[in-house]
């Protein structure tokens, strides 16, 4: 899509946006920060859809297209005018006509360059915005000239709050905790700390058949405290997303243990510390919706504290957008790797720090290896793995590492199902 062509789009669906916010006035929750927030989106629409009308933002529909889109209820048309053609209709149809529409739209909101966010915040007025992680070296921070920039481009979601609005923050996050919310609205907190208003404690990782299976771990809220397991998936990346999400809903009435009870069902997003079984008996923690330096160093985290009876093997690809802080990161984290793995492979030109950085950390030169793409990788992989091995794969976007995945799970059959970015658009990329 021209430039031209993309900015004709956007222009006209955001008149058709405002125009249908101005017509059935929805509740507006808005997700933002700069890690979790379609983990933290999906686990907020788990909790009210089990007791209001809601759409959520699709997969990660969270740009300047994909915000109104949500709005709208329409697919992403990419490159064909044909789809294009009849969101723009279903849109008139919308404002011109009543319709079933939700009562309440969670919407993820991100910001790749600087006015992303205050565009969106000047027609969406959230009643509920949810501020996630704000790490100092934040992903997309290459396109602002500082991370300080960056997070005053997120807080416009927090000035935007309508009267009586409230601010879900995290409280384990000190940038977050920094930031203003107006008098008009009221602050909420969740997290792990000792004053967080909804807080988690006593995580632990569950195993069977000696294998890591999921995680559990007790939610407290005031003077009540319930037990929340979540199968399929690793590391407090998860747990986080459900404190917003349980936040949110007692702001709306839900009660503590309601809340807890909806994630009984709770499908984790795929691409997001996801437990998928590997070939030859192995298990792949399939991380590779995206990388930031403070997800791969909590990824990390997470696999140093698993128990397995086979290898500890990583795979690290290139981390994308983080501009000048590139190259110290990349080494940082391969740092922390060569402290915490037995095996590690790289992918790509920046991740070749990452490389040198674990073998000078202690970790032998015979156990790391570097690879130009993702499928040479999987390749490797696929015949590499022995049993009892645990893989984690990680990498940003436009690695594209959930190849490597597909070559070296058990079952590829169903990569459509379990891996991210499985859409013939992005397949035939």
């Amino acid at each position: 899509m021209s430039r031209a062509i993309r900015f004709c789009v956007v222009l006209l669906l955001t008149a058709q946006a405002r125009a249908v916010l101005r017509k059935y006035h929805p509740h507006i929750i808005a997700v933002t920060g700069s890690v979790g927030k379609t983990s933290t989106k999906d686990a907020i629409y788990t909790v009210l859809s089990s007791k209001f009308f809601v759409r959520k933002s699709e997969k990660s529909f969270n740009s300047e297209i994909g915000v109104p889109l949500t709005i709208l209820g329409r697919p992403n048309g990419w490159n064909n005018p044909l789809v294009w053609l009849r969101t723009f209709m279903e849109g008139f149809m919308l404002i011109a006509f009543p319709n079933h529409y939700p009562h309440w739209l969670v919407l993820e909101v991100g910001a790749d360059r600087p006015g992303d966010i205050k565009k969106v915040a000047r027609f969406v007025k959230p009643d509920i915005t949810v501020m996630t992680l704000l790490p100092n070296i934040p992903v997309h921070v290459e396109y602002f000239s500082s991370p300080a920039l960056l997070v005053a481009e997120k807080e416009h979601l927090i000035t935007a709050l309508q009267e009586g609005g409230v601010a879900v923050m995290s409280e384990d996050d000190e940038m977050v905790r920094g930031l203003t919310v107006p008098s008009r609205a009221k602050r909420i907190t969740f997290g792990f700390s000792a004053s967080a208003d909804i807080k988690g404690s006593d995580e632990s990782i569950i195993y069977e058949h000696k294998k890591p299976a999921g995680i559990t771990f007790k939610v407290t809220y005031k003077e009540e405290s319930v037990p929340i397991t979540l199968r399929g998936g690793l590391g407090r990346q998860h747990l986080y997303p459900v404190l917003a999400a349980i936040a949110v809903g007692i702001c709306e009435g839900i009660s503590l243990t309601d809340a807890a009870q909806s994630f009984q069902t709770h499908i984790l997003p795929p691409g997001r510390m996801r437990l998928i079984e590997g070939k030859n008996s192995t298990t792949i923690i399939d991380d590779t919706y995206n990388s930031s330096p403070i997800a791969a160093e909590e990824a990390l985290q997470t696999l140093r504290q698993i128990r397995i009876i086979g290898r500890k093997i990583a795979i690290l690809a290139d981390m994308l957008e983080l501009g000048s802080f590139s190259a110290d990161e990349h080494r940082r984290i391969g740092a922390l790797a060569g402290k915490n793995v037995e095996v590690l492979w790289t992918v790509g030109m920046r991740a070749k720090a990452t490389a040198e950085a674990a073998i000078e950390a202690g970790l032998p030169k015979e156990k790391v290896r570097q690879f130009e793409t993702s499928r040479d990788a999987g390749n490797a992989l696929a015949g590499e793995l022995k049993a009892g091995d645990l893989v984690l794969i990680k990498g940003s976007q436009s690695m594209r590492m959930e190849r490597a995945v597909e070559r070296a799970m058990a079952h590829p059959e169903k990569c459509r199902e379990l891996l991210v970015r499985q859409e013939p658009e992005w397949r035939r990329r």
